[in-house]
């Protein structure tokens, strides 16, 4: 009885480990979902240190986002972790776009309205909502990327019968 042998390439998927674009954009969700938790902070010691915000209206928005970035781990964790195909569509519609679009409408509106430089006021503050959210979007865009790979789609398409 012959058998064949066959020498396994990059491209094959062993065992049930996610490939590496897989597992890269796993840590990019995560790190999104994180800076999203961080904008959130800043936001909340924004709003109490100015009184922008009700103190009722801030519990509500924390109650919130902890909701949606909860729920988001989930799928991150327990199923986009495993190949669930549905998930990576739920992340990229959810996150890549209308996540996307949440991060980027202001900026853009403010450019279109003007974009008045100098009233920008230069604080630590400010530097750290900018970075975050320049991780953010960045995470964004790079997990958006990654799980559409050839090799993520490939190992999404075994999972399918597993």
């Amino acid at each position: 009885m012959a058998t064949t042998e066959r020498t396994l390439t990059i491209h094959d998927v062993v065992g049930s480990e996610p490939p590496v674009a897989i597992r890269a954009a796993i840590a990019a969700w995560l790190l999104a979902v994180g800076a999203g938790v961080a904008e959130s902070v800043l936001g909340v010691i924004d709003a109490i240190s100015d009184g922008s915000m009700p103190p009722a209206a801030i519990v509500a928005q924390v109650g919130f986002r902890a909701i949606v970035y909860g729920g988001l781990f989930v799928v991150i964790d327990k199923y986009f972790r495993l190949g669930r195909n549905w998930s990576r569509h739920l992340l990229a519609g959810l996150l890549g776009v209308v996540g996307m679009a949440t991060l980027v409408i202001g900026p853009i509106q403010w450019l279109l309205d003007g974009a008045d430089f100098g009233a920008i006021e230069l604080s630590p503050g400010f530097f750290a909502f900018a970075v975050i959210r320049s991780v953010h979007v960045m995470a964004v865009v790079t997990g958006v990327v990654l799980m559409y790979q050839p090799d993520a789609n490939r190992w999404f398409r075994a999972r399918r019968s597993h």
